[in-house]
C-alpha cells in the first residue's frame, strides 16, 4: 500500500502548477493532503476521479481559504471520520481519517505557532491530539498519521539547528514530538534513514529552496504494530507544487 502525504499550500494553486499530472505519475493508493485552502464545492472533483481517485473526502476549515485537509483514495474505505469531535481542533479542519480492514490512515495538519496566540493554540492542540490518538490506538492499532506536524524533531531535521526561539524548533515542541513517538509511533522516514538529512519545507524567502535551507516538518508516523510492514519511506523533494514537498510511505500489507 502506497500512502502519500502533501501539504499543498492551496489545492487550487497546486493544480495550476501540475499537481494532477504528478499525482497520476506517483500513483499512491491513498494521498493525504493538508492546507487545501478550499471548500469541496470550489473544486472540480472530476479532476481527481479522472486521475483514479473515485473516493475523495474533504474536511475544510470554517474560515474560507484557510487550513483544511483531504484524503483521496483509489479503493473505498470502510469508514470515514471527519474531524475528532473536539471543537477547538475541528473548526480549522485539521484531521480526517479513513479506515480499511488492516490499516487506518489519518491526514493531520498541526497548527503553526506564528505568534503568541497561535503558539498557545498549537500547544493546546498538541495536548488534545496526543490524548485523542492514544485512545484511538486502542481501537485502531494499525494506524498511520500522515501530515504536516510543523515541528522539526532533531537537529538533523533542520538546516540551522542553532536557530533559537522559533516555533517549529522550540525545545517544548521537540520534546512533545519525542513523547508522541515514544507513545507508540515510529517516524517511518527516520526509522529507515537514521542519518540522512532531507527536508520537506522551505521558506519562500531568501531563495531557501534553491539553497536547500529547509526543515523536515512532514511525517508519516506509523503505529508500532505496523513496524515490520514498513517497506519504503521517502521524501519526494523534486515535486514543486508548494513550499512543502510530498512524502511517500509504502507498507507491505
Amino acid at each position: 500500500m502506497k500512502i502519500a502525504s502533501y501539504n499543498v499550500n492551496g489545492i487550487r494553486a497546486a493544480i495550476n502548477k501540475g499537481f494532477i499530472d504528478w499525482l497520476k505519475a506517483t500513483n499512491p493508493d491513498v494521498i493525504c493532503l493538508q492546507e487545501i485552502k478550499a471548500m469541496e464545492e470550489q473544486l472540480d472533483l472530476d479532476l481527481f476521479t479522472e486521475a483514479g481517485y473515485d473516493y475523495n473526502y474533504w474536511f475544510s476549515a470554517q474560515k474560507k481559504g484557510y487550513s483544511g485537509v483531504a484524503i483521496l483514495c483509489k479503493t473505498k474505505p470502510n469508514h470515514i471520520e471527519f474531524g475528532t469531535s473536539i471543537a477547538s481542533m475541528d473548526f480549522e479542519g485539521r484531521n480526517l481519517r479513513v479506515d480499511y480492514d488492516n490499516v487506518s490512515v489519518m491526514s493531520m495538519y498541526l497548527p503553526s505557532g506564528t505568534n503568541d496566540a497561535r503558539l498557545a493554540h498549537k500547544f493546546e492542540y498538541m495536548d488534545l491530539i496526543h490524548d485523542y490518538l492514544n485512545n484511538l490506538q486502542k481501537e485502531k492499532p494499525n494506524l498511520v498519521v500522515c501530515g504536516d506536524y510543523n515541528i522539526c524533531h532533531e537537529a538533523i531535521d533542520i538546516h540551522n539547528p542553532k536557530m533559537k526561539g522559533v516555533s517549529g524548533f522550540l525545545p517544548e515542541e521537540r520534546e512533545w514530538l519525542g513523547n508522541f513517538i515514544d507513545s507508540g509511533f515510529i517516524d517511518s522516514y527516520r526509522h529507515l534513514h537514521p542519518e540522512k538529512q532531507e527536508f520537506s519545507w522551505w521558506s519562500y524567502r531568501a531563495n531557501a529552496r534553491a539553497n536547500n535551507k529547509g526543515w523536515r516538518l512532514d511525517y508519516a508516523m506509523v503505529s508500532e504494530p505496523l513496524q515490520e510492514k514498513i517497506k519504503h519511506s521517502v521524501i519526494l523533494t523534486e515535486a514543486v507544487h508548494s513550499d512543502h514537498c510530498p512524502i511517500l510511505l509504502e507498507l507491505d500489507l
